[in-house]
């Protein structure tokens, strides 16, 4: 067991990730080194396998979890080089920043994108994929669960029905780095093919492992394929998951031991009550953040609250008031919040992150009445 750790005070870390961890998680980064192949961490690696099932809300024994060395940007290149070929079409629902690099990585592998771009703060009609998907054949359809650079969050589930409607040979593939643990994703009954993310986000461990989810449609493809990638290859890695999720070790590449060992305390919490109740106590703290946050004056970017993020919030800064300035006030009272990033709106509005352990420890209120704060002294 990692030596009981108790982190010192601090400034808050409140962006979209990484996120504010528990002392339980921090504690078990400090665990003492160990065999990857001992006994210790394949019955670790294990639990971590079966629980990312439980996250995904997958059944299906054909499906796999991976769980890799790197950030939740290596899914885009897995993806690009696993599910999909040079001159296959994708179609890419943009709805922010992180949705167009998804594109751009797709197009280093020389595959042919279409990409529709929602208005800011908005999402892509399903009336638009229906009709994009009646028009055209694609190999795969890119939905960025929660683009993290507008807070806006799409309808997977809804997307998904139209593609089965429409094109169901059409892969599913969701970026849900900033989903993940926050938002609700089924895989299964979804009919999703793959699904991405990270540690550092609402799963609440320090970043480094890329985190991924694929169908046994998904899989088999990627099984039958002539590699074109070594380390981001699903043919390398699939038998390494499969022989930790049975309990048995195998070596391709040396896995993030530490990391992995944070991941099971995170997963054990996370899955220690009810995913769903889950979901919903970051629903009720978005919004009452979100409300917070307009009792002051300020305005979010997303369009509507039903398309509005429970991990994050995305905000406007007032008129009057130098966002630089207000940053640096917030930082002054002991909390980090992120500037935008979207490139039609560059300084003009900021994030909060509000996902994992700072739910449960009234960070979102602490940072609520220190931004309230913050304006009154600003004015």
């Amino acid at each position: 067991m990692a030596t009981p750790y108790k982190q010192p005070p601090h400034k808050l870390t409140m962006i979209p990730g990484p996120i504010e961890f528990s002392d339980e998680v921090l504690g078990a980064m400090a665990t003492p080194s160990q065999a990857h192949t001992s006994p210790e961490f394949v019955k670790t690696f294990q639990s971590v396998l079966q629980n990312l099932r439980k996250l995904f809300k997958s059944s299906d024994p054909d499906a796999q979890a991976y769980v890799i060395a790197g950030s939740g940007t290596l899914g885009w290149d897995i993806v690009s080089t696993n599910l999909l070929s040079p001159g296959d079409k994708v179609l890419v629902l943009s709805t922010g920043f992180f949705s167009d690099s998804f594109a751009d990585c797709l197009k280093i592998y020389g595959i042919d994108v279409d990409v529709v771009t929602a208005p800011v703060g908005g999402v892509v009609p399903v009336e638009t994929v229906a009709e994009k998907l009646k028009s055209t054949k694609y190999t795969a359809i890119t939905i960025t669960h929660v683009d993290t650079s507008t807070s806006v969050v799409s309808d997977v589930k809804a997307v998904s029905e139209i593609v089965k409607k429409e094109s169901p040979e059409t892969l599913i593939v969701v970026d849900g780095v900033c989903s993940i643990g926050v938002e609700d994703l089924e895989f299964d009954k979804w009919g999703i093919d793959f699904a991405l993310t990270a540690s550092q986000k609402a799963i609440g461990v320090p970043a480094g492992l890329s985190i991924s989810f694929a169908s046994a449609r998904a899989v088999a493809k990627a099984l039958a394929r002539k590699e074109t990638v070594f380390f981001a290859s699903l043919k390398r890695w699939t038998p390494i998951m499969k022989a930790y999720e049975s309990g048995n070790g195998a070596y391709f590449a040396t896995p993030a031991v530490q990391t992995i060992t944070a991941l099971k305390v995170s997963l054990d919490d996370i899955l220690s009550g009810s995913i769903d109740d889950r979901f919903a106590k970051h629903a009720e703290i978005s919004s009452k953040f979100k409300s917070s946050v307009e009792k002051l004056g300020l305005k979010i970017v997303p369009l509507s609250h039903d398309v509005a993020a429970h991990g994050l919030t995305a905000v406007y800064f007032p008129e009057n008031i130098n966002g630089a300035d207000l940053l640096a006030k917030l930082s002054s009272k002991g909390f980090t919040v992120a500037g935008g990033i979207h490139k039609a709106l560059v300084g003009k509005y900021f994030r909060v992150g509000h996902m994992g352990y700072s739910v449960y420890a009234g960070h979102v209120d602490q940072l609520t009445k220190a931004l309230e704060e913050s304006l009154d002294e600003l004015k």
